[in-house]
């Protein structure tokens, strides 16, 4: 899993390059936001939540790997349509198989980014 192509795909905004890095099976749940299954679903998901910032960048602070888990560990800074910005830490567990993403979950509080 490399997992700075996987962070640069998605400050790149770029889904289907993003959802390469999935299982088909997949099981992505980000935050407060209802969970998703599937590349395609995902893929839909990732975009709706892209349409809504102009800009992101992740800079990983801390990563763990354990057997099939990863966890990383940073800070994202959105950039909001107004062109303000915000940073927030957040945390996300990988669960691989075959060198895929088989679940994906982000610990984030998402809510100052709408505020």
């Amino acid at each position: 899993m490399k997992i700075n192509e996987l962070f640069t795909s998605i400050d790149k905004m770029d889904s289907k390059k993003f959802i390469s890095f999935l299982t088909e099976d997949v099981i992505f749940k980000f935050g407060n936001f209802p969970e998703s299954v599937g590349k395609e679903e995902i893929k839909k998901s990732v975009d709706n939540f892209f349409s809504t910032i102009s800009d992101l960048s992740h800079k990983i602070e801390y990563e763990w790997k354990i057997d099939d888990i990863l966890i990383t560990e940073g800070i994202v800074t959105y950039t909001r349509k107004n062109n303000s910005k915000i940073s927030i830490p957040f945390v996300n567990v990988f669960r691989l198989q075959n060198n895929l993403i088989k679940k994906y979950q982000i610990y984030i509080d998402i809510n100052p980014l709408y505020n």
